[in-house]
């Protein structure tokens, strides 16, 4: 894979400033901070659906085909592409265990004691494992982008998607934990910003990581295709009103065609 240093540069460039887009999104929660739970649900499960819509194409029709691309289908890349889906797996199961502890605590005679006991270790169990997943966000960035711009932009609009919802479930977590609004909003940037420190890593590592580049978006491909499957799209399927189930179908599918429309875009 020889790039030009100028070539190079841009690529440098865009990842950068994607990134740190990317982190940003962490504080899209201000926006609804006036707004009732009620009120917010149906816009976020539309984001939702673009989201899960979002990730599939991203991971079977850019990061994927390009891994393939480069080295074939190959077992071993199949094995990366399946560890992508169980790293991910361990980082939802974690985030989940702390929502499932969440709600316990507000339930039962004692959950105000309960709650007291766990509630300091909530918080920053949350920021981990957010921040490791932002952190394994700003890899696959920083990979596509060294290997395509085309590449790059699909998977940060992918990423992007999926930040928006996750970002504001992130927020509720940390208030409920008993951070002020202001500190939530902070404590979760800073989080976010752990995506700007993995691009970095891999533009440190430079051209020394060009032959594993592949393994990489496969690894992406992987997580992507667990988190829209196992994450996403389970949230949909609670909603059984006709309208809002038809929405959702149309926002996923939108989210699969900005993928194939930036396909055809290269």
């Amino acid at each position: 894979m020889s790039i030009s240093l100028k070539t190079r540069m841009v690529h440098v460039l865009f990842t950068l400033l994607s990134v740190f887009a990317v982190s940003v999104i962490s504080v899209i929660g201000i926006l609804f901070l006036w707004k009732k739970d009620k009120q917010a649900k149906p816009f976020l499960l539309l984001l939702v659906g673009l989201s899960a819509g979002s990730l599939f194409g991203g991971a079977l029709l850019h990061l994927l085909p390009e891994a393939v691309k480069e080295i074939g289908f190959t077992i071993p890349l199949s094995i990366v592409v399946l560890s992508g889906i169980v790293c991910f797996f361990l980082l939802e199961k974690g985030i989940h265990f702390q929502h499932c502890h969440a709600h316990h605590m507000d339930t039962g005679k004692h959950a105000h004691e309960h709650a007291s006991h766990h509630m300091a270790k909530l918080a920053p169990l949350n920021l981990i494992g957010d921040g490791v997943h932002n952190f394994i966000d700003g890899i696959i960035i920083a990979g596509a982008f060294i290997v395509d711009t085309h590449l790059g932009l699909a998977t940060v609009v992918a990423v992007i998607f999926h930040e928006i919802p996750q970002e504001f479930a992130d927020f509720g977590v940390l208030i409920y934990a008993g951070l002020t609004k202001g500190k939530a909003l902070f404590y979760n940037f800073l989080s976010a910003l752990l995506a700007v420190f993995g691009a970095v890593l891999v533009l440190i590592i430079g051209t020394r990581i060009d032959p594993y580049i592949p393994y990489l978006l496969a690894f992406g491909a992987g997580g992507f295709l667990y988190i829209a499957g196992s994450a996403l799209i389970p949230e949909l399927h609670k909603d059984c009103s006709a309208k809002d189930s038809f929405f959702q179908f149309m926002s996923f599918i939108l989210g699969i065609g900005l993928m194939v429309v930036m396909v055809l875009l290269e």
